[in-house]
């Protein structure tokens, strides 16, 4: 167990096409490339034997301390020894192009600041998660490649590399005194640009410092697109960088997180893969992009959600289905990893995601919501594609499905599904009045006030006084909270304030929140869960909309403290406090951006301060 670092302890770098996680050790003991979704070459963070890792740091006893180069994604982690101070910068160079790369750079450069210290590099890459043997080229005494079955990785270092003893991997050391700079540079090369070529420019000062400068501009030019000016700039500032990163620029596509088989339960075999690009997530995104400024990456993303539209053809058989790769490739085979121990043996591993394969209504609501943000949904032909999905949830809409937790025991009427199907209808109302489109308003208004119906008949328990998981229980569920975000209903109406204050009672833990009750509601699983980051922030939002303005800050101000050292939410909070599952998870950030832009506008409000 004391080989895997807390889930927590990293900082994240990317490209916006591939990202790696760095732990506060040094250690780079999670990346895949060419994409998110590619298989692993470092993968330590799942097996801390089998999966492959990169470690450059001081070869000494040290007080270790880790963040952000501020407003960038420039990770520096530093060390306090005896004999002096040093550096780890680590960044990979944004690419914000169009078009796919089959070509990652990962920047390693140490320095010292004061005294003198000796660094350790060790590189040990295990391609395909682990599975494929590689054979390793000595270019110089500075360069290798290592040759895996479809990828290759240069390494390219200011010191001469030593092979270990086995032929498949590096080491190197050397001493910094102040002033000085020593780098490595690692670079992955899929496809036809694998070669037995340098993977570029020797990194030599002049290169390296240039390419540095290059990230921190970039970083610092996107930030400034941002118009939040709340409370809780630094916050919300970490959080959309966070969202950028876990964002495919060549198809606008966001990921839910950065990792796959993280534990929900440490042991527990709720670990999945989620390199993917959920319809739910990234459409709940929309509006908050828009809201902060980045309105370049929301119309990316509704892009890519008219495209998923178009093109039907998908694996769970519906004209959409929650997740996808991130190219829009639809087919996400399961499997699982038993090569590998888990974190902290936390097994299966799973590869892929089974879930694709489920029927959750509410992604039409979803998709529907992010489409409405602006007039324009994608001209005639893009008003035809979502008018048509309309007409088809007009005669699918009123079935069971597995809700969207992605439950994996049975299928329910889940209210939140009906929730969502009812924005669907509403908000394809509101645009074919508004805009004079062409739709069956007559259907879309009936089947839109029948679910209205339906759910307060069946989804609201006159015995507990709030609204339920489903139809079928007594039950509450934590993705209600966005009820009166959507406008089903006001955040002060009475029958919504019992719901509060049931959850309050059932699913709140000092001012943490539970998704839902496993134990009262099977969902197919063994083991339990921590609280869920992202509820907690709905909670907070809900609050606030609610006028309990001060419970909502405090709840507020507490979940921010746990964040990592460097801002970064995982999907959960664990008993002692620990994050768990996989990270950093994009929805969780998405809902601190949502909760402090609501709390901002409360308190302003509350304070009589202009907006």
């Amino acid at each position: 167990m004391t080989s895997y670092p807390p889930i927590a302890d990293h900082g994240l770098v990317g490209d916006l096409q591939t990202a790696a996680l760095i732990a506060a050790d040094g250690t780079v003991d999670w990346w895949c490339a060419p994409r998110f979704d590619s298989p692993s070459v470092f993968a330590s963070l799942l097996d801390s034997d089998r999966g492959g890792h990169c470690r450059l740091a001081v070869d000494a006893e040290a007080t270790v301390r880790q963040l952000y180069l501020p407003d960038t994604a420039v990770l520096v982690t530093r060390y306090m020894a005896p004999d002096g101070v040093g550096e780890v910068v680590d960044f990979m160079e944004p690419d914000p192009s169009s078009t796919p790369s089959p070509r990652h750079r990962l920047v390693r450069a140490a320095r010292v600041v004061r005294g003198s210290l000796p660094f350790e590099l060790i590189c040990r890459p295990r391609f395909d998660y682990g599975r494929s043997a590689h054979s390793l080229d000595r270019l110089d005494d500075t360069a290798v490649v290592f040759r895996g079955p479809d990828m290759d990785l240069h390494l390219q270092a200011t010191a001469p590399i030593s092979l270990r003893p086995d032929g498949t991997d590096v080491t190197a050391r050397f001493t910094l005194r102040p002033g000085q700079v020593a780098a490595i540079v690692l670079t992955s090369e899929s496809g036809d640009a694998r070669s037995g070529r340098l993977g570029g420019p020797a990194p030599d000062e002049e290169t390296i410092t240039g390419a540095f400068d290059d990230c921190r501009s970039f970083w610092l030019n996107w930030l400034r697109s941002c118009r939040y000016r709340g409370r809780w700039h630094e916050m919300v500032a970490r959080s959309a960088i966070t969202l950028k990163l876990l964002t495919y620029a060549p198809t606008g596509a966001p990921i839910a997180a950065a990792t796959l088989g993280l534990p929900e339960q440490i042991g527990g075999e709720r670990n999945w893969d989620y390199r993917y690009t959920w319809i739910r997530d990234a459409s709940l995104s929309v509006r908050a992009l828009i809201d902060l400024g980045f309105v370049d990456e929301a119309q990316a993303y509704r892009r890519w959600l008219r495209e998923r539209v178009d093109a039907g053809g998908n694996a769970s058989g519906e004209p959409l289905q929650i997740m996808y790769r991130v190219d829009g490739e639809p087919h996400l085979t399961e499997e699982v990893l038993d090569h590998l121990e888990g974190y902290c043996l936390s097994a299966p591993v799973r590869a892929g995601n089974a879930a694709a394969d489920q029927i959750q209504l509410d992604i039409y609501g979803e998709a529907a919501y992010a489409l409405a943000q602006v007039e324009d949904i994608g001209g005639i032909r893009g008003w035809r594609a979502f008018s048509g999905l309309l007409d088809w949830l007009a005669d699918h809409w009123d079935r069971p499905d597995e809700g969207i937790w992605e439950t994996r025991g049975g299928r329910q009427n889940f209210t939140f599904s009906r929730l969502m199907t009812w924005v669907a209808f509403d908000r394809g109302v509101r645009l074919a009045t508004a805009h004079s489109r062409p739709a069956d308003l007559s259907r879309w208004t009936g089947v839109r006030d029948t679910v209205f119906r339906q759910i307060l008949d069946n989804g609201w328990s006159a015995e507990r006084h709030a609204f339920v998981q489903h139809y079928d229980t007594d039950v509450l569920d934590a993705s209600l909270l966005l009820m009166p975000r959507v406008g089903f209903i006001a955040p002060t109406d009475p029958d919504w304030l019992t719901t509060l204050d049931a959850m309050d009672e059932e699913l709140v833990s000092d001012s943490l929140v539970y998704r839902y009750d496993p134990g009262a509601s099977p969902d197919g699983l063994r083991g339990s869960e921590g609280t869920f980051n992202l509820c907690t922030f709905l909670y907070v939002q809900a609050l606030a909309k609610a006028g309990r303005i001060h419970q909502a800050r405090y709840a507020f101000e507490k979940m921010l403290t746990y964040a990592n050292h460097v801002g970064l939410f995982a999907e959960e909070i664990g008993p002692s406090g620990e994050q768990l599952g996989n990270f950093p998870q994009a929805f969780t950030h998405l809902a601190l951006i949502d909760a402090a832009m609501a709390l901002d506008e409360e308190l302003d409000r509350a304070e009589g301060r202009p907006r």
